[in-house]
């Protein structure tokens, strides 16, 4: 069953302050209010919400405070962007969250900024496929650039499913810490595929600015 995109709807619970652009709506398979995140956005909840995206080549971390409830998901297509890059906008975090170590920054600082406390962390990756033919392993290099982030950040992961060649859909439940998450095969599917490939033009265009369950 697909989900229904409502524009108004008083189910949703109000977000945090800073995620009113992001695609609320509520799913009706979960029966739970929902947020979709596509690449270079995050979106941290408070209240019981479910976080979704699908990812080719991406990774998403999905990071919560077990002991609070609160946390959120991301969606970074490259692993880093020097600050030191002439190209850089300092005060666009929309570019900024394309890459991975801004993406976690900015993940982390947020969950943190609602009561959460590094040493609750609980962890779980997901994405890093290659999808993208006749191009370098972007998936691998995220996988490489996230272990070794949270890695030099104490922060231990207790649940992955990363690199293979197939997309995957993801369902992240914050105040639970439970994953759902579905591999989607390739032959079927190029959508994924296809919308890396352009969101990487763009950017090149642009100046820059616990357990899993298998369904």
């Amino acid at each position: 069953m697909m989900a229904i995109v409502l524009k108004s709807d008083d189910r949703l619970p109000k977000p945090l302050p800073g995620f009113e652009g992001i695609n609320r709506y509520w799913d009706r398979r979960m029966n739970l209010p929902a947020a979709k995140i596509l690449p270079g956005e995050f979106y941290v909840s408070a209240q019981g919400e479910l976080i979704s995206t699908v990812l080719g080549s991406c990774v998403s971390a999905c990071v919560r405070d077990k002991v609070i409830g609160v946390g959120g998901m991301n969606h970074f297509m490259l692993p880093a962007k020097n600050l030191s890059d002439d190209r850089w906008d300092k005060g666009s975090a929309s570019a900024s969250l394309r890459y991975g170590n801004w993406a976690m920054e900015y993940l982390i600082n947020e969950i943190i900024k609602q009561g959460g406390n590094k040493k609750n962390f609980e962890v779980k990756l997901f994405g890093g496929g290659q999808v993208l033919n006749n191009m370098t392993n972007i998936g691998q290099r995220n996988i490489d650039f996230v272990r070794a982030y949270l890695f030099r950040e104490g922060l231990s992961v207790v649940a992955e499913d990363l690199g293979d060649v197939f997309p995957r859909k993801v369902l992240y439940f914050p105040d639970t810490g439970a994953v759902k998450m579905k591999k989607l095969r390739r032959v079927h599917n190029d959508t994924v595929e296809k919308r890396e490939k352009a969101y990487i033009k763009t950017m090149d265009n642009q100046p820059v600015g616990g357990d899993i369950e298998l369904f």
